[in-house]
Formats: structure tokens, sequence, C-alpha cells
């Protein structure tokens, strides 16, 4: 399969006007789950933003819908404790997974959230890809590989999203440098999407590239 970084692949128009579109639309926060119970029925498709604690995963959702506080941001990794739930347009949910790899909650709330993610990720019949942040200073590391282990596992889509390209190092081709290396390294992996993505909530590079591949996935518009 072939594997590529994001600045192989030109965006047209059309799919950026679709993602322009779609994310101008109303953001609605549907659900918060704590525990499978509270879980919203499937609807709409649904696309989930998984990452490690502190990726830049609120303030990523943040940049993308043009708002300020959609997702709460924190310093402290950790910090979000359920599965979020959020319709756009009344075409896509986006869903804000708690972060993985660290939590000031203590063992027994990581294993609950640990469980709760779990359950959601295999018998979602409405997830349509799982967006995997890593951060672009960082490079991938044991808990993305696990994470993508169990995906591929159960033949769950998702797509790699570098985060903080701004901050990945000197030269204006080092977020390049690491999209490419992520790229060869997940290429033999059998559910992720060959294109990896490289964004920053600080200056918006790859924004717009990411709005069109979720405008891609989303449900089509309703006429009449």
């Amino acid at each position: 399969m072939p594997t590529h970084a994001a600045s192989d692949v030109q965006l047209d128009a059309d799919a950026l006007e679709a993602g322009r579109r779609l994310f101008a639309a109303p953001c609605a926060f549907i659900a918060g789950a704590a525990n499978p119970d509270s879980l919203p029925a499937p609807g709409r498709t649904e696309v989930a933003f998984a990452g490690r604690s502190n990726v830049g995963k609120s303030s990523l959702l943040n940049a993308l819908t043009g708002r300020r506080d959609l997702a709460r941001t924190s310093s402290t990794p950790g910090r979000t404790q359920q599965i979020n739930f959020f319709d756009l347009g009344g075409r896509l949910v986006l869903v804000d997974l708690p972060g993985y790899g660290y939590s000031r909650a203590g063992k027994k709330a990581t294993r609950n959230w640990t469980r709760l993610i779990q359950l959601y990720l295999r018998g979602r019949p409405t997830l349509r890809r799982v967006m995997v942040l890593v951060d672009a200073r960082r490079g991938l590391g044991p808990a993305d590989r696990e994470v993508m282990d169990s995906l591929d596992s159960v033949a769950v889509s998702y797509q790699v999203v570098l985060t903080k390209v701004d901050k990945a190092g000197k030269g204006a081709d080092a977020a390049e440098v690491v999209a490419r290396r992520v790229a060869e390294t997940i290429v033999s992996r059998p559910a992720a999407h060959p294109e990896v993505l490289a964004t920053s909530s600080a200056n918006g590079t790859g924004i717009e590239a990411l709005r069109a591949a979720l405008a891609a996935l989303a449900d089509p518009v309703q006429l009449g």
C-alpha cells in the first residue's frame, strides 16, 4: 500500500471548499460519556480524535471549528476524563477521546477510561475513522504504537495527524521530514490510512487540508 506525507497530495479547490463549508456550519456539544451506559446512540457518521495527553487535541479541535472553547484546553495532561461528542452541521460527529499515556486521576480511573475507549472503538458502527494525533516534536511513541496495534486488530481505519509542526525543529522542511518518517513507519499497518497530515493549531498549518479530509468522510448534504 503506497504511503505518503501530506505535501505529496495536491488538494483541489473543490475539496478545500467542501472542508470550509462543513466547518463553517454550527458545531454543538451532544453528550459526554464517562461510562458505556452513557454513550449516545449511534446516528451520524463519527470521526474520533485520539492522542497522548497534552498532544494538542483540544487546541486542534478548536482550530478546526474556529472556536476558542469548543474543547477545553489545559497544560495539565489527563484533563479530559470522558468521551465528548460534538455535532458538526448535522453531517459529522466529532468525538474527543480522553488522552492516553498519562493521567492525574489515578490508575483505577485510567483503567476505566481505557476500557470505555476500547468498548467504543470496537463496537461503534458509525465510526468512520480515528485520527491518531502525534506530537511532531517526538514522533511515534510506544503508547501511539499500542493504540495503532489495537485499531489494526479490530480493523478500525485510522489516520496519523501530526500536531505542533511549528515546533518540530529548525528549517522549513523539518515537519515534512517527521511526516515522511512516520509515513514510512506505518506503511505495513493494515488499518492505517496512507496519508500523514501535518498541522499546527498555532499558525494554521494543515488545518484546511484536515478539514478537507474530514469533509470527505462526512454524511452528504441533505437537499430539500
